[in-house]
């Protein structure tokens, strides 16, 4: 096995029994990078000596790819946008003090959707990144180079974002395990914001314990963001031994199953997962989330909204692009705009502009804060009655590089994965086996209650080691 190949548990034991270095796994990755990232385009910037140096430094630590959106200091931070072109970060962001603290490294930065909006990385100003299981098809976004990179065996693990399903959608893509933590779980702190009250760091991994590991070394408290509350973080990845599916009430939503458009095989897939629970000693129990039907409605003020406020920083005056074609300030604000800015980025920040202007911030944003409230209770008294939920994580496989050009056909790729963002909790992709036709990776979503990722990753890793996908 080439050490590229490796997990973060086997890359840790490797290094700790000393059968080889953190330069050693350094070298391997940028081996495969130079072999594979010409046609898969993972990667949109790698200092490889900067790695190696790090290696270097820290012998017995594992690098980990990095969603281009997170600030590490002294690299560029594009977060997939011509705008911050040129853009040095002066520092780290929370996640990746807490990676060098806990036996972690950064080792290349990859592609994601422009400011982390999209579902296929398809708007990234940098690079087209490609499915590692099929060259025409997208990986899935916004974190695609993320599920590219792990899942086409070009790092260790990588760290996504979700803000509706931009860990969980990729995951299911690329055939890796992404996890999306509770809401305040990790630090958005050096996070570029998209959405502040949905973003989320999490780990991607080739397996349900690698994404354990990687959780518990990004998580915690931070006196830098105030959403992160004083909650004990557990030792995931420890907690995981002997996790089964014996009396673990899997809660089956009508309203993530009575879908129309659904692909066959995914749904052929996900009832397949269904059974294998139940075979394997879980319950599965009907229940119903009655406000889902408004889920992508609410998110699609409540992100735009906040997109259009977080944004706002990026005015051509303090860093990144600046037009030279500006005559005063108030030109220098609308051509560095809209020369830095995708068109997915332009259409978001005008929709939330308008939902917040005077008139119709009660009509649009208000309301749909109040509806949020009734998503979220739902999912409150949903877990009074079952200890996860089992959901399809995107309603197709991959689909193909150009495919969907209508934005809002774009958007329903998130319809699984938006009500538990807004939510709040914690949710998993799981690989969950294959299609018959064109063997695309499939993989299948557990939800379980806020803060309660111990008990996420434990089913994650019972139907792990059952699905043997």
């Amino acid at each position: 096995m080439e050490l590229y190949e490796l997990g973060i548990k086997a890359a840790r034991e490797g290094l700790a029994k000393g059968e080889f270095s953190s330069e050693d796994i350094v070298k391997s990755v940028i081996g495969r990078y130079h072999e594979r990232n010409g046609e898969i385009g993972a990667y949109v910037s790698f200092d490889e000596e900067q790695a190696l140096g790090l290696a270097r430094e820290r012998p017995r630590d594992v690098p980990i790819a990095i969603k281009d959106l997170i600030n590490v200091v002294g690299q560029p931070c594009t977060c997939g946008s011509k705008i911050l072109e040129g853009y040095i970060s002066p520092y780290d962001a929370t996640v990746i003090a807490n990676l060098k603290k806990n036996g972690f490294f950064p080792c290349g930065r990859v592609n994601m959707d422009e400011f982390a909006m999209g579902s296929s990385t398809e708007n990234s100003a940098l690079a087209v990144t490609r499915n590692p299981y099929d060259l025409s098809r997208v990986p899935g976004g916004s974190s695609g180079g993320s599920a590219a990179a792990v899942g086409g065996k070009m790092c260790i693990a990588a760290l996504g974002s979700d803000t509706g399903g931009s860990i969980r959608q990729p995951a299911s893509f690329c055939n890796c395990v992404g996890i999306k933590p509770s809401y305040g779980r990790v630090s958005r702190y050096g996070v570029t914001a998209f959405a502040s009250s949905l973003d989320q760091v999490g780990p991607m991994a080739k397996s349900v314990e690698d994404a354990a590991i990687l959780l518990g070394a990004i998580a915690g408290r931070d006196e830098m963001d105030g959403t992160t509350p004083d909650v004990p973080v557990p030792d995931y990845a420890a907690r995981l031994e002997g996790a089964d599916m014996k009396g673990v009430r899997i809660g089956v939503p009508r309203e993530y199953y009575d879908v129309k458009g659904m692909d066959a095989e995914v749904r052929r897939i996900t009832e397949g997962a269904l059974k294998k629970c139940e075979e394997a000693g879980a319950t599965l129990v009907e229940v119903s989330l009655p406000h889902t039907e408004y889920a992508m409605a609410v998110y699609y003020i409540i992100a735009p909204a906040e997109a259009s406020a977080n944004l706002a920083r990026f005015d051509g005056v303090r860093y990144g692009h600046r037009s030279p074609l500006s005559k005063d300030v108030f030109s220098l604000y609308c051509k560095s705009r809209a020369e830095g800015f995708g068109a997915e980025v332009k259409r978001r920040i005008i929709i939330g502009t308008f939902v917040l202007s005077s008139g119709y911030q009660d009509a649009y944003y208000t309301r749909a804060l109040k509806v949020r409230t009734l998503i979220k209770r739902d999912f409150d008294e949903v877990f009074g009655k079952c200890d996860a939920l089992l959901t399809p994580c995107a309603p197709t496989p991959a689909f193909r590089l150009g495919e969907l050009q209508d934005p809002l056909t774009m958007y329903l790729n998130d319809l699984f994965t938006i009500p538990s963002s807004l939510a709040g909790v914690c949710a998993s992709s799981v690989p969950a086996g294959f299609t018959e036709s064109g063997h695309l990776p499939v993989g299948v979503q557990f939800i379980c209650a806020g803060y309660d990722e111990e008990r996420l990753l434990r089913v994650s890793k019972a139907f792990e080691d059952i699905a043997g996908a």
